[in-house]
């Protein structure tokens, strides 16, 4: 026998060897865990089918990702389908959204949005195209927002420090503005050089005193930055109307925690409201205090629980006089999103946004407040024809986070409240980091941006009019549950101005 055929017979015999020694480790393996099963009393698949049972939650776990991959249609996900999330990826990567054969969207669908188109648009030359709005006509120091669409509040400490740093770069390449969220204002939101909101929620964080109160020299400190544009006082937000935010304490470091005054790893919970606002009065004269110590316009962002709610507010404008109202009123839909939410506040508390806003569009202009309160849209719309939707009901801007997690390579795993999001935008883990490179997605968040604004004004020209804001309900019809559309203005009259029906 020679050398080569003995160096054969003992690599077969290792193998051999080998594969004894896994099949023994396999079987010992089993018996453990067989034991285990039997004898817990905790699951009772587990202890009933031992081993085997154990196949369910891996089969569970891997469910989610094979539906999202395998087996549902381009259109049938939630809360955001693959032909959405495909519009904003194609959009951020700069690649054309022109699409061949046909829409693969059901246009039957109750609820769907169908643009009448004009018989005889402008012509090309006369394309439709934004024109900035000014907010907060009263303030020392007003804000021409420049965009119709922005980023809604994302906080440092919900997402990552890359990604608001991607989020202000982006920002400002595409002059739009960033909501910096409850969590405060950090240098991250700063360093890109863009426009922002200061979000105050209910804890304060960032302007709070030692008794968690508001500190005028800490909004003072706020506004002394050129680029806080505007402050947002957070009444209630889409995901979780009546509850406050909820930061997991893994996801405080040192750096979150020096910024909202917490502990490192101290869960970060606000209050389910401002303590110090119990009715209408109490909030208008908070706003009117804010806007007053900082010099810069001051709005609100909430949910609309019911049309008898906002009519006392705005009935409270207009008693106390309009230098008391808020320069904006976000409206958060109640399928907003969220890093962390109690699922019976998720699926079933708030007025989706489309009910939301033509009514409180209706009573701002009822009671005569058109040019001095801006309506702001948010809950899920990120693409064209959902920020079209918002205008033509009543918007004068739209915001969105999800929108711009999607551009900055979210694949809606559903991690957003753990600390171990694959993509790096929602943890603070530095393995996951390093797949968001600022240099990288700061350019996806500004085409995506760009690309949207440009094609709500493609949907602008082919209705026939000039600018996205002189969109109307008319413009508008609604899929019934009959298959048939009806014009918008039907589906929600009053809304009582000459120029919008």
């Amino acid at each position: 026998m020679n050398a080569s055929m003995e160096t054969a017979f003992d690599i077969v015999n290792f193998l051999g060897l080998l594969f004894v020694l896994i099949f023994a480790l396999v079987v010992v393996l089993a018996i453990i865990l067989f034991i285990i099963d039997r004898t817990q009393t905790g699951d009772a698949v587990r202890r009933n089918y031992p081993v085997i049972g154990r196949f369910r939650h891996v089969f569970s776990e891997l469910g989610e990702f094979f539906r999202q991959y395998f087996f549902a249609m381009d259109r049938e996900e939630m809360p955001f389908n693959r032909a959405q999330r495909d519009w904003v990826g194609r959009a951020g990567e700069g690649k054309g959204n022109t699409i061949a054969f046909g829409s693969t969207r059901n246009l039957g669908i109750p609820g769907t949005p169908i643009f009448v188109n004009d018989p005889f648009p402008p012509l090309d030359d006369e394309y439709a195209s934004t024109e900035p709005l000014l907010i907060g006509p009263t303030a020392r120091t007003p804000f021409l927002a420049p965009s119709i669409f922005n980023i809604s509040g994302m906080s440092y400490g919900a997402i990552s420090k890359p990604a608001v740093q991607a989020l202000s770069r982006g920002a400002k390449e595409a002059g739009v503005w960033l909501n910096t969220g409850e969590g405060g204002l950090s240098p991250f939101h700063l360093e890109g050089g863009c426009d922002i909101v200061y979000q105050i929620g209910t804890a304060k964080f960032g302007v709070r005193d030692e008794h968690g109160g508001l500190s005028d020299d800490k909004l003072r400190a706020m506004a002394a930055h050129e680029n806080v544009r505007m402050f947002e006082v957070k009444m209630a937000q889409g995901a979780k109307p009546g509850k406050g935010g909820i930061l997991p304490g893994e996801k405080v470091t040192a750096e979150i925690a020096a910024i909202r005054g917490l502990k490192v790893g101290q869960d970060g919970i606000s209050p389910n409201r401002h303590r110090e606002i119990d009715n209408y009065d109490h909030l208008l004269e908070m706003i009117a205090h804010i806007r007053e110590v900082t010099g810069k316009p001051v709005g609100i962002k909430t949910v609309v629980g019911t049309e008898d709610t906002f009519r006392e507010l705005f009935e409270t404008i207009v008693r106390r006089g309009s230098d008391m109202a808020p320069d904006f009123i976000t409206i958060d839909g109640g399928e907003g999103g969220t890093g962390a939410a109690p699922m019976p506040l998720i699926d079933l508390v708030g007025m989706p946004v489309r009910e939301a806003l033509p009514i409180v569009a209706n009573l701002r202009s009822e009671f005569q407040l058109h040019d001095r309160i801006r309506l702001i849209a948010s809950g899920k719309l990120v693409n064209p024809g959902d920020v079209a939707w918002a205008l033509a009901a009543g918007a004068d801007f739209v915001t969105s986070a999800r929108g711009f997690m999607f551009a900055l390579g979210c694949i809606q795993a559903l991690k957003c409240n753990k600390n171990t999001c694959p993509t790096g935008i929602t943890t603070h883990d530095p393995r996951f980091q390093k797949g968001l490179v600022v240099e990288s997605k700061y350019t996806r968040v500004a085409r995506y941006a760009k690309t949207l604004v440009k094609e709500v004004e493609i949907i602008a020209h082919s209705v026939g009019v000039s600018e996205p804001r002189k969109m109307r309900r008319r413009h508008v019809r609604i899929v019934q549950p009959n298959g048939r559309s009806l014009p918008m203005n039907k589906i929600h009259p009053g809304y009582n101005t000459t120029t919008s029906s």
